[in-house]
């Protein structure tokens, strides 16, 4: 007791007694795998590891284990998280008959520019992770086969021809991807000065991306 009579060591009551167990409790599984997609996107598939985690979260091993049976499951959390962001939309194309090419390819083009729900950071995460699996190897060839063959489609509507829709697609697809990659950025202003360029190129000369700017031969006096 001090020189009042009060205690010197008073127990705590219950409001103040350590959060470590409670936090232990509230912990859910989508807190685990959004650290643990955090850590993919950054450092790659290799440094997601419980303990790891587990030490980011102050929490035991055991409050990973109360979310998912194993590692190999927390894995596959990450994978339903890919296609459910970066796959089902094209999935989702696959099975429209229908279609106008334009539209149809703006649709596609604008799941990559919207983000929502499509990850960049994602899908290069699994696309790195994939050089280590071949099972996911060939997912990831899969879905590339889709959105290529989506694109392929869009092309095909726009009255191009089998061979020059394939090339036209793969040049989209691969300038996107290589976008990605190289983690390319600028100016939002300057990307959208050179949009009218994109669609002339991307979709000439059969279509022009409407609201772009004249093609060069159609600003072309007669010198006769």
């Amino acid at each position: 007791m001090n020189e009042q009579g009060a205690p010197t060591n008073p127990k705590r009551t219950r409001s103040q007694a350590p959060r470590s167990k409670s936090a232990r409790q509230t912990l859910s599984r989508e807190a685990w795998i959004g650290a643990a997609r955090k850590v993919l996107e950054k450092r790659g598939i290799g440094e997601v590891k419980i303990d790891r985690l587990a030490h980011q979260f102050k929490v035991t091993r055991g409050s990973f284990y109360f979310h998912f049976a194993s590692l190999a499951d927390l894995r596959d959390s990450l994978l339903q998280e890919w296609r459910n962001s970066n796959c089902a939309p094209f999935w989702a194309m696959r099975d429209i008959s229908d279609i106008d090419g334009l539209q149809f390819f703006t649709d596609i083009v604008h799941v990559w520019v919207d983000e929502a729900p499509f990850s960049p950071l994602l899908d290069l995460a699994i696309r790195d992770w994939s050089r280590t699996s071949k099972k996911l190897a060939q997912e990831v060839t899969d879905i590339d086969n889709l959105r290529i063959g989506l694109l392929i489609r869009s092309f095909r509507a726009m009255g191009y021809p089998e061979d020059e829709s394939v090339v036209r697609a793969r040049i989209t697809y691969f300038h996107q991807i290589g976008q990605y990659t190289l983690s390319f950025k600028e100016d939002p202003a300057v990307r959208r000065s050179y949009q009218p360029l994109f669609g002339e190129v991307l979709l000439g000369p059969l279509v022009q991306e409407p609201g772009s700017a004249p093609r060069p031969s159609e600003n072309r006096t007669d010198r006769r």
